[in-house]
């Protein structure tokens, strides 16, 4: 049993996502950098495509603002909500900033976030056991250990959008991005029924 956690502190001492955090300096740089969108709470905003990023893991988070930053996602031509991330990422001075910001993020309450479609929750649950439940977990309260993210808590809407992202190839699309590309794949076997069935049913769930 040695060698495997050998093994896993050196992953952990160089993991790009080995940073000590501070949350009350990533509430700073949120207030300064991110608030207008996502809101004081970080509970999102719809209309603005701004998802719900309170309580959302901080490995999560980390991941998707490096990739912002570094041009593995957003870059593409169509996705506007990537392209105004972008330099709202880039804004963070470096790898310290957003491993602070996103541990503040993951300190938050989870947000009630408000349904936007209408579908069959029975259904979609048995959709979302099958092809998502084992990386996302069963009550779609994610899995830092596939590095899943949580996913009640959202918003519905901004969810429909990244799945038919992902669909499109305008996510998943650069070959460091190994999580994107694995999405890539299951949103391809999910049709637009079945994606707004699964929504209802995370919906269903609530803040989990």
């Amino acid at each position: 049993m040695k060698a495997p956690i050998v093994c896993l502190s050196m992953f952990m001492l160089f993991s790009p996502f080995a940073v000590a955090a501070d949350a009350a300096v990533g509430e700073k740089l949120f207030a300064a950098t991110c608030v207008a969108c996502h809101g004081a709470k970080a509970e999102g905003n719809p209309a603005l495509q701004a998802p719900a990023l309170a309580g959302q893991q901080a490995d999560y988070l980390q991941r998707q603002l490096t990739q912002f930053r570094d041009g593995q996602r957003g870059a593409k031509a169509g996705d506007a909500g990537g392209a105004q991330m972008a330099p709202m990422a880039k804004a963070l001075a470096d790898d310290a900033a957003v491993a602070n910001v996103a541990a503040y993020l993951a300190s938050l309450p989870l947000p009630q976030v408000a349904a936007s479609v209408q579908g069959d929750a029975a259904q979609g649950a048995k959709l979302y056991q099958s092809k998502c439940g084992a990386c996302h977990g069963g009550q779609g309260e994610g899995n830092p250990a596939f590095s899943a993210p949580r996913l009640t808590t959202v918003g519905d809407a901004y969810l429909k959008t990244q799945v038919e992202h992902f669909r499109s190839g305008l996510r998943g699309y650069d070959a460091a991005d190994r999580f994107g590309k694995q999405m890539k794949l299951m949103a391809g076997t999910v049709n637009e029924a079945e994606l707004i069935d699964i929504l209802a049913h995370l919906n269903s769930l609530g803040a989990k």
